[in-house]
């Protein structure tokens, strides 16, 4: 291929299996992940991890920090911003499922960049989150033997929500064996804070302009997924974090499910307002 879209190699064989009726659709499971934005000279850039090419699902690509909901995330949590009800209609969900995908977005970005969105009050972040005490509770969160909720009170932290805006919803095509429905969103790095590495599921991390890591993908140079791609697109006329975290409140949140077709006997894979991405595979093709 000319660019730098996943595209497995069992994809084609998976996707007859589905058309002929032999293959059995998993349930996607709910997940977040945030384009975490830092303002620079030349307009702002975006944090990215190259995921492990060991990895089963998307191996090698970039991507953004994020993973899925804990059962936990739906706890009563410390909060600050748009209440549940408003999160809930901008993320077509009810009130706790809402709350469980902000707190999962929040979660993942500390877990696995070291950056906190929240505060010791409704309007203030903390400032720095490096130091054994904080790495041992980031490694608690990881480990799952520590709930988001039981973190935020025992360091006295309210979430900010405010902080966070939804930018798309994505969900993995029904012929992948791992699936998941994925909220994006975007925030600005605090003050104060730095990223870093903390993912055992990455091997590098960058800060890179949108444009700078499109082009990176139109060239074939970097690994993404159609959905890394498209928000990467779309951040790409923002001048600031600000801009971004106001133009997404105009951004489509109806979710994008990949369609796959036998069509003449050619196999042809489409995201439904995103056709640069379709993918056509003549019979005989790849099996």
């Amino acid at each position: 291929m000319s660019n730098g879209q996943w595209y497995p190699p069992e994809w084609p064989d998976r996707i007859r299996a589905l058309a002929s009726g032999e293959l059995t659709v998993v349930p996607p499971k709910r997940a977040a992940t945030v384009m975490l934005l830092r303002d620079g000279a030349d307009g702002p850039a975006v944090h990215m991890l190259r995921r492990r090419v060991s990895m089963a699902f998307a191996g090698g690509a970039y991507a953004y920090p994020g993973g899925g909901v804990d059962a936990r995330d739906s706890r009563p949590v410390r909060w600050t911003g748009p209440s549940l009800r408003d999160w809930a209609g901008r993320l077509g969900l009810d009130e706790a499922s809402a709350q469980a995908v902000v707190c999962a977005a929040v979660r993942e970005t500390y877990e696995e960049a070291g950056v906190l969105l929240a505060g010791p009050t409704p309007d203030t972040v903390v400032s720095d989150t490096t130091g054994d005490d904080w790495e041992a509770d980031r490694q608690a969160l990881v480990d799952r033997e520590l709930s988001f909720a039981d973190f935020l009170d025992r360091r006295g932290l309210v979430l900010r929500s405010d902080l966070l805006a939804a930018w798309a919803r994505w969900i993995t095509p029904e012929f992948e064996p791992r699936r998941y429905d994925t909220w994006f969103f975007v925030a600005a790095l605090p003050e104060g804070q730095r990223t870093r590495n903390a993912s055992t599921e990455a091997d590098r991390t960058v800060w890179i302009r949108p444009a700078e890591a499109a082009a990176g993908y139109d060239r074939g140079e970097l690994l993404m997924m159609p959905p890394t791609v498209s928000t990467l697109r779309a951040l790409e006329p923002c001048g600031s974090a600000a801009e971004a975290l106001a133009a997404a409140r105009q951004q489509d949140m109806t979710p994008v499910l990949a369609t796959a077709e036998l069509v003449d006997g050619e196999l042809v894979l489409s995201w439904p307002g995103h056709a640069e991405f379709t993918k056509r595979i003549a019979p005989g093709g790849p099996r």
